[in-house]
């Protein structure tokens, strides 16, 4: 580039310089007359012309249907497919959280339909379809139409599994596996005993499958038994119990993993809904770091065997070390068997200084870090409790303990008002 400092004077183009003209004609010159036209030149340009556009169409025509035979070419071939309704029985499992790629590879495999393609093809193009193949074991046909094959897979009543709810203890879901299976009452919780070795239960469980459970549902066929329900519950909560670096968390937490696994039993037991499970847990977890004991009616009822929002001033003093209010620290095991949102909320908890917490009434859980706060919202609660209907307050029998109990109630004869609450 040039340095116009250096070297003056406008450059032509440059901003500012002077436009070259042409050579203009000298004064009175007379105009150039131009050529005259030539008639077969016109002639000439007009064959050009007719024939260009000739050309174009015949060329145009020609990628036109070049472009409709590739388009045609593109449609998916039809997929093999059986006819009709089928014949025989088969039993196929559909485990939870399956999707339709890995339920057509079960059909094809047990031979209900003739290819994965004819099936997906169907269940996508079914809007009843849309998430409504439900876990469980469906007893199928041979060689079913994708179409008809279909049809019973999104009838829940056709899904023969056993559901797990959240939060229910051992000896509800051994007591529901026996009545699934068909077998006499009390043998699920002796297989869970005598055969706990084979359960694969980690090590610092002690044989105890509580906490361990994963609720989910589960695929039952004709051969399942109860030692193989429980293997895929304790391998379920394995795999969720190992999600998010789970050791690391536990020591940032100054927990052991099972530790954990007991947090998330007392956050699935305590938390009126999922949106306050990361608050629970905050508040366990703030009480464990001051030394101060847990004071939770969760525990409490664990040891009862029982599920209720009444504690009294001599439960408090139960002789049980799942008494959270005599012994400081965890329960020596988990209480109920946590899903992944009570998982996720002890893995990670919620940020706040909070130490108390009571649910006043359902849907309002006050959490604060002040003692006087919490008799505030425990005399609210007591207040809320007197005037319900029974039905407000219950809770199922058997089930997690509720929405409200009570080392906040203040009741006469029940426990001292605020400590946690729940």
């Amino acid at each position: 580039m040039t340095d116009q400092d250096f070297h003056p004077g406008l450059t032509p183009g440059h901003l500012g310089a002077p436009v070259l003209e042409p050579q203009g004609r000298p004064p009175g010159a007379r105009r150039p007359r131009s050529d005259a036209p030539d008639p077969h030149r016109r002639r000439n340009g007009l064959a050009c012309a007719l024939t260009a556009l000739a050309l174009v169409a015949v060329f145009g025509g020609a990628g036109l249907a070049g472009y409709s035979w590739l388009q045609g070419q593109r449609k998916p071939p039809a997929a093999a497919d059986f006819a009709g309704e089928g014949a025989g029985s088969v039993q196929v499992s559909v485990p939870e959280g399956a999707g339709l790629s890995q339920i057509a590879s079960a059909l094809v495999r047990n031979g209900v339909v003739a290819s994965s393609t004819a099936f997906t093809r169907a269940a996508k193009g079914s809007a009843a379809a849309a998430g409504r193949i439900q876990p469980g074991t469906y007893t199928l046909k041979q060689k079913m139409s994708a179409a008809a094959a279909l049809a019973i897979l999104i009838d829940p009543a056709n899904a023969n599994g056993l559901t797990i709810p959240e939060g229910w203890r051992g000896y509800q879901i051994y007591a529901a596996i026996d009545k699934k299976l068909n077998l006499p009452e009390g043998t699920t919780q002796r297989t869970a005993k005598d055969q706990g070795a084979e359960l694969g239960l980690p090590d610092f469980a002690n044989g105890s499958p509580e906490g361990y459970l994963f609720p989910a549902t589960y695929s039952v066929t004709d051969g399942t038994t109860a030692v193989d329900l429980l293997k895929q519950m304790v391998e379920r909560a394995g795999k969720e119990f190992s999600r998010d670096d789970a050791d690391v968390v536990a020591q940032t937490l100054g927990q052991s993993l099972y530790g954990l696994v007991t947090v998330a039993s007392m956050v699935q037991g305590e938390a009126d809904n999922t949106e306050d499970m990361g608050k629970v847990a905050r508040v366990i977890y703030n009480r464990l770091a001051k030394g101060m004991p847990l004071q939770l009616d969760s525990t409490i009822n664990y040891a009862l065997g029982r599920s209720t929002l009444n504690t009294t001033v001599t439960d408090t003093r139960l002789d049980s070390p799942y008494n959270t209010y005599l012994h400081p620290g965890l329960p020596p095991t988990p209480i109920s068997n946590p899903g992944r949102q009570a998982i996720m909320a002890a893995l990670d908890p919620a940020q706040g200084d909070w130490l108390y917490f009571v649910t006043v009434k359902p849907g309002d859980t006050r959490f604060t870090d002040s003692f006087d706060v919490q008799q505030r919202n425990v005399a609210e609660f007591n207040a809320y409790r007197a005037t319900a209907k029974p039905s407000a307050s219950a809770t199922s029998p058997g089930g997690p303990s509720g929405a409200a109990s009570g080392p906040a109630a203040a009741t006469p004869g029940s426990a001292p008002a605020g400590e946690v609450g729940h």
